[in-house]
């Protein structure tokens, strides 16, 4: 670690965890659109429930960013109250001049192109995108995450998973160099989610009871991985899901949706609650380093994806987490002054994010390491 408490820009990229190779689902699809192979069948138990609930959607809190950062006690209260009940959260930039006050660049310029590099690379033949496919002991590339068994059910769903910062963590030779400039895309919509993240961390700080800053540094080194996620058509949508249920092990997750497909659900209350797409908006949701960090007031959420029957979707996450080297454990000032109850011991980062990604996504199955 360098004098200033910053990690050296030297040190060594590193690697995560292993996942089995599987089949290509887009591949499948192309080939036969109406087989669904019996490995990405769900037990009927673990189906999408043919329940409406998506007036539910309604009731997931929108936040105003620009009155976040006038610091607008209201939309402050607000989103405290987003993080303790929903763990989830819609962000408009609600005009052009905000964009310009905040500096994230999240334009739809920005994010069209984001959407129309990334709908060109799933387009290409399967020995292209290959050429980037993940190796066998890290998630970096194109491929599948989280595979850790032979008999384990599939998603629905193929990703391109990236590190993108610091940058001296880039695995450039993962990252696609089709169709032209996807690198410079990936790059300019990545720094702009990273300007909304450190200023969505003001806000969080400042409803956690701290100094503006203080979240930001607690993480020593601010890591960006990028997952792009494909989901092909499917033929028995009710049979199978795109991704499994689990809670992320970010700090937060900023995900930008296609504006006419709906595809994430969330678990609320033992319900699942579709995320309908607001045009241009954001959707951020707390991940499990702020789960504990906050002693459990604000809970890390399960969540899926589900596949539909006519159209294809494509989903860009933003993960935003903390160095390796970090320990996380309960704020002492969030841990109550009566009980005095810690409810999650103190693990490394790094061991925490690992451990996670040796286990297959089982809702929030990973999260008992900082409790036992």
């Amino acid at each position: 670690m360098g004098s200033n408490g910053t990690f050296l820009d030297n040190e060594e990229a590193p690697t995560y965890a292993p996942s089995i190779p599987v089949p290509n689902v887009q591949e499948l699809v192309r080939k036969d659109p109406f087989q669904v192979p019996q490995r990405y069948v769900r037990k009927v138990e673990d189906r999408p429930k043919d329940t409406d609930t998506s007036y539910l959607s309604s009731f997931i809190p929108v936040i105003d960013l620009s009155l976040l950062l006038m610091g607008n006690n209201e939309e402050l209260n607000k989103l405290d109250l987003a993080c303790r009940e929903w763990g989830f959260f819609q962000v408009c930039i609600v005009s052009e001049r905000i964009c310009r006050v905040v500096n994230h660049g999240v334009a739809k310029q920005v994010s069209q192109k984001m959407k129309d590099a990334a709908a060109e690379f799933f387009k290409l033949s399967l020995e292209e995108k290959n050429k980037y496919a993940m190796p066998s002991d890290d998630i970096q590339g194109y491929g599948h995450a989280y595979v850790v068994s032979e008999d384990q059910i599939l998603d629905w769903s193929d990703a391109l998973i990236l590190l993108v910062h610091p940058s001296h963590y880039r695995k450039l030779k993962f990252w696609p160099n089709s169709p032209k400039g996807i690198q410079e895309i990936i790059k300019e919509y990545s720094n702009a989610i990273r300007k909304v993240a450190t200023e969505l961390f003001q806000s969080f700080s400042l409803i956690m009871g701290m100094d503006k800053e203080a979240l930001l540094g607690l993480h020593k080194q601010l890591v960006q991985a990028y997952r792009v996620n494909y989901y092909p058509p499917c033929s028995k949508p009710d049979q199978v899901l795109g991704v499994s249920p689990h809670s992320d092990t970010s700090t937060i997750t900023i995900l930008m949706q296609e504006d006419d497909v709906c595809g994430l659900q969330i678990k609320n209350n033992n319900e699942w609650v579709p995320v309908n797409p607001i045009p241009d908006a954001l959707v951020v949701n707390v991940g499990d380093v702020f789960e504990i960090w906050s002693n459990g007031k604000y809970k890390s959420v399960e969540h899926r994806a589900v596949a539909n029957y006519s159209k294809a979707r494509i989903s860009y996450a933003s993960f935003l987490f903390p160095h390796d080297e970090v320990e996380i454990e309960p704020l002492s000032h969030m841990v109550d002054s009566k009980t005095k109850q810690q409810l999650y011991k103190k693990v490394r980062y790094g061991e925490y994010l690992r451990s996670s990604m040796n286990k297959k996504m089982e809702g929030k199955a990973h999260t008992q390491m900082a409790k036992d």
